[in-house]
């Protein structure tokens, strides 16, 4: 499948726990004041690639312990994002999703646009838009205090959002 992507990073150690592959989607509807990726809001932006090619990095990486899927924002692509996901599982490596979206929205919302399949593969979901206001620099993985660090298969399997430990 085809993803719109702004880039990728490597070895990231900002992006989640772990030595981890980051790919940056491009697009985002949410365009938070102060966002840290603002060049990944234009839709039209970025570069395509084939997910086939973003899994063959991810596979020649052998320190990896995930990937994360960050933006933009991830879930205007959920279905080429989740068949990746599916890939990076199948070989023991986790996943997390930031979006700017709430849990409780993607959850109700999730039998559209494979939003529930990007869920379904999300080991931690990293909720919620970023608000200048609650920027903290002293929050692991998130940028502002308002955002929630999620495990997202207890929160599917509860129907509402469950933390993890960060």
């Amino acid at each position: 499948m085809k993803l719109r992507i702004a880039g990728t990073v490597n070895d990231s150690i900002v992006d989640g726990p772990g030595i981890r592959f980051t790919i940056f989607t491009q697009g985002c509807p949410h365009r938070c004041e102060g966002c840290h990726n603002p060049q990944t809001h234009d839709f039209e932006g970025g570069s395509i690639v084939d997910t086939d090619e973003l899994w063959k990095k991810t596979e020649a990486n052998p320190l990896l312990d995930g990937v994360t899927f960050s933006g933009g924002e991830p879930f205007c692509q959920a279905e080429a994002l989740a068949e990746l996901g599916r890939k990076i599982q199948a070989a023991g490596l986790n996943v997390i999703t930031y979006t700017g979206y709430e849990f409780e929205q993607l959850y109700e919302n999730r039998e559209k646009n494979g939003w529930g399949e990007l869920l379904a593969v999300t080991d931690i979901l990293i909720d919620g838009r970023f608000e200048l206001d609650k920027k903290d620099w002293n929050i692991k993985f998130r940028g502002s205090s308002n955002q929630r660090y999620l495990d997202c298969k207890a929160s599917l399997e509860s129907g509402k959002a469950v933390e993890a430990e960060v």
